[in-house]
C-alpha cells in the first residue's frame, strides 16, 4: 500500500494528512494546508473516503475543499456537518488496502480515534515518532482546556493492548513517518507521558 503525506510541503502549520492508495483510496485527516486538493489530485483521480482522527482545526480545515472536489464518504467519531458515517470503538474501516480497527483514544481530544491495521498505525495526535519535544516516542499535548493527561495515558495503554505485533508503519499527525518497531516507539511515548511532566515546559 502506498501512503503519501500530502501536506509534507506545507509552509504553514498543519497536521499531516495521509493519502493511502489502494482498494479504498482514503485520506486520513484533511489537514490545514491550502492546496491539499491539488496534491491529492496529483496522485489519484478519485478519493473514496476521508477518515478523521479528530476534529482539531489543523486536521480538518481543508475538509470542505476535499469533499467538494472528490465527494468522498467521511468517517468521524464526533458529529460533523460533512460526516456520512459515524465510527465507534471496535469498528472496522478500510484505509487503502488495510482493514483498520477503530480504537477510541481520548485525552488530546474528546473525539480522538486511532486506526490500527495489520501493518500500519494511523495514530493522529495520540503518539508520534518525533515532534520537536521528544525524539523516538512523543505524545499529544494535554495542557489546553478539555484535554487530559490521565485520559491520554489510559488511551496509549489501551492502544498497546490492541496493537498487533505485525504493525511496522506509524503515520502520526505530526512529525515524521516511522518504519520499524512501532510498539517500542509507543511504549517509549507511554513512559514519557506517565512521568506527568509538562511536554512544553516554560
Amino acid at each position: 500500500m502506498d501512503v503519501y503525506n500530502v501536506t509534507a510541503d506545507a509552509e504553514t502549520f498543519t497536521a499531516n494528512a495521509y493519502l493511502a492508495v489502494g482498494e479504498q483510496t482514503t485520506l486520513v485527516d484533511a489537514g490545514a494546508m491550502e492546496g491539499v486538493v491539488d496534491v491529492v489530485a496529483s496522485h489519484v483521480d478519485d478519493l473514496d473516503a476521508v477518515v478523521l482522527t479528530h476534529q482539531h482545526g489543523d486536521h480538518v480545515a481543508e475538509l470542505d475543499a476535499v469533499v467538494e472536489a472528490f465527494e468522498p464518504d467521511v468517517y468521524a467519531y464526533a458529529d460533523h456537518p460533512l460526516r456520512t458515517h459515524a465510527i465507534a470503538d471496535g469498528d472496522t474501516v478500510a484505509v487503502g488496502d488495510e482493514d483498520c480497527e477503530v480504537i477510541y483514544t481520548p485525552g488530546h481530544a474528546d473525539d480522538h480515534v486511532s486506526l490500527v491495521g495489520p501493518a500500519s498505525l494511523f495514530s493522529g495526535d495520540l503518539v508520534v515518532h518525533d515532534d520537536g519535544a521528544f525524539e523516538y516516542g512523543s505524545f499529544g499535548r494535554t495542557d489546553r482546556p478539555g484535554q487530559s493527561r490521565e485520559r491520554l495515558i489510559e488511551s496509549i495503554r489501551h492502544l498497546l493492548d490492541r496493537l498487533p505485533e505485525s504493525v511496522e508503519h506509524m503515520y502520526a499527525g505530526h512529525g515524521s513517518v516511522f518504519h520499524g518497531d512501532v510498539r517500542d516507539v509507543v511504549e517509549t511515548a507511554l513512559e514519557r507521558a506517565e512521568k506527568r511532566e509538562p511536554k512544553y515546559p516554560d
